[in-house]
């Protein structure tokens, strides 16, 4: 009886010195849920996880842009593409990072070979070279060139330097929602009006974009300011400008809508610098 009673004991303290260690396992459902969290984080939106996109009909080189929170600049460098047009075309798969750049290629020796070659070449090129071919190719090749290249960009340097941007409200109404880093939901302002009421350009600029292909903008209008700034207005009942239009400031570009059938009508009114939204109340004058 003694020995039962000692037997019954022991297994009775093994049976509650496990059950802690049984109760651990559920630990990896709380690192999913931290991890869940991690994903809808507002600060991963702003890092695209792609590294390409394949181009749709209807999309312009600023409708990816911005869907990604990317320069538009950036965009066209990393992809080769030309401006002031930016053209591209259905099935183009656009890069959204980048190019990795390999660093680590063994050019000293290869730097060290061309060197002597260099210094053998260069006594022969003195000669005669020098008042022909040498002659011809500095004006044809080094001058024309880089002093065109140099020409243009400084006069497009100086004509967009000057560009001092003075806002103005895109639209009468009250300012029912304000602006938030930290919220993915809050990009812009939203101005509460009527539907039909008149949305005005808030700066002079181009239009780059018209159209209802952005998910959660509705009919949308962007316009572009020099080469850092992009004014979005959304949830448009009608749009009045087309892709390419030269807008003056205080145009008349759409009539106001609401985000939902039935809804409030206002207006979403976003402004980003290179690629990324910032607060437009601090641009826009007082009232």
């Amino acid at each position: 009886m003694l020995l039962l009673s000692l037997l019954i004991g022991i297994t009775a303290c093994t049976s509650r010195g496990s059950a802690p260690v049984y109760n651990r396992t559920p630990s990896p459902s709380q690192g999913v849920e931290s991890g869940q969290q991690q994903h809808q984080s507002p600060s991963a939106r702003h890092k695209t996880s792609r590294t390409y996109y394949l181009v749709q009909a209807g999309d312009t080189l600023y409708s990816i842009a911005w869907r990604h929170y990317l320069s538009f600049r950036s965009l066209a460098t990393w992809n080769g593409i030309k401006g002031p047009n930016y053209s591209i075309y259905p099935g183009q798969r656009l890069r959204l990072k980048p190019p990795e750049t390999r660093s680590r290629r063994v050019n000293r020796p290869a730097q060290a070979d061309r060197l002597p070659a260099k210094k053998k070449s260069s006594p022969v090129i003195k000669p005669l070279p020098d008042k022909r071919s040498g002659v011809a190719t500095a004006k044809a090749k080094a001058t024309p060139m880089k002093q065109e290249g140099s020409v243009r960009q400084t006069k497009s340097q100086q004509v967009k330097k000057p560009i001092k941007l003075s806002w103005r409200w895109p639209t009468k109404g009250r300012v029912v929602q304000t602006f938030s880093k930290s919220d993915q939901n809050r990009k812009g302002i939203r101005i509460q009006g009527d539907t039909g009421q008149p949305i005005k350009a808030a700066e002079a600029g181009r239009v780059v974009y018209a159209g209802g292909g952005l998910v959660g903008y509705g009919n949308l209008v962007i316009i572009k300011h020099g080469q850092e700034f992009l004014s979005a207005y959304g949830y448009n009942r009608k749009l009045l400008v087309k892709e390419g239009d030269k807008i003056a400031k205080g145009d008349i570009v759409a009539q106001m809508g609401s985000p939902n059938r039935g809804g409030q009508p206002m207006l979403h009114f976003e402004v980003r610098k290179q690629g990324k939204p910032i607060n437009p109340l601090p641009l826009l004058p007082r009232r």
